[in-house]
């Protein structure tokens, strides 16, 4: 059987003012900083035995602070954040004020004007989870530091969850999955106590 342990990156700046970001390059903020540190141990007590990581910095930084550094070969373009065209920067408040086109992308049934879909992003995250599965022949304990596009993407194709279900993934959380015939969710948006999970935007 093969744990997949999906984390999401901290917090950015953009995150923090309802700012759209998604394969956008946007660093940790300082919150973002301390939320994947203080999720380290919660990953080391699963043991990670190999790293698959989005390019971006926000996730290459969280990796970092969980403790596992990504060296070249550990980055992967395909589980990068979906490309949000002309949403990419607006405020979540002003397209959710325009009309309910907002609240369908939320919900996974609507693609912002020159963006991804979750179709479109689900037919490069899924061969890329193919890939990963491949290499570790269905067992250990694999980390994947993601976004919550790709979360959601994998959440719907193996448990049939679909986006309006479930609550966001929050910045610097773990999503675990067992993958044997059967896939389960073993523990889903898990954040430290002490820090804030609240919802922000991809």
């Amino acid at each position: 059987m093969l744990r997949l342990l999906l984390v999401r990156h901290g917090e950015t700046t953009w995150n923090a003012g309802r700012r759209l970001q998604g394969d956008t390059d946007v660093p940790l903020s300082e919150t973002g900083r301390r939320q994947a540190s203080a999720l380290a141990a919660t990953v080391a007590a699963h043991r990670p035995g190999m790293l698959v990581c989005s390019p971006l910095s926000r996730a290459r930084e969280t990796a970092a602070r969980l403790g596992h550094p990504p060296a070249p070969a550990d980055l992967d373009p395909r589980w990068a954040e979906a490309h949000l065209g002309d949403w990419s920067g607006r405020l979540a408040a002003d397209l959710r004020a325009e009309g309910p086109d907002y609240d369908r992308w939320r919900a996974g049934r609507h693609r912002p004007p020159s963006g991804e879909s979750l179709d479109d992003l689900a037919a490069r995250v899924l061969p890329a989870l193919a890939d990963l599965r491949t290499r570790t022949g269905d067992r250990g304990t694999a980390l994947v530091v993601t976004h919550g596009g790709p979360i959601r993407a994998v959440l719907r194709a193996l448990l049939s969850l679909e986006p309006a279900r479930i609550v966001p993934a929050a910045p610097a959380s773990l999503t675990v999955l067992e993958l044997a015939d059967t896939p389960r969710l073993s523990a889903y948006n898990v954040v430290p106590l002490a820090v804030d999970a609240a919802e922000t935007t991809d």
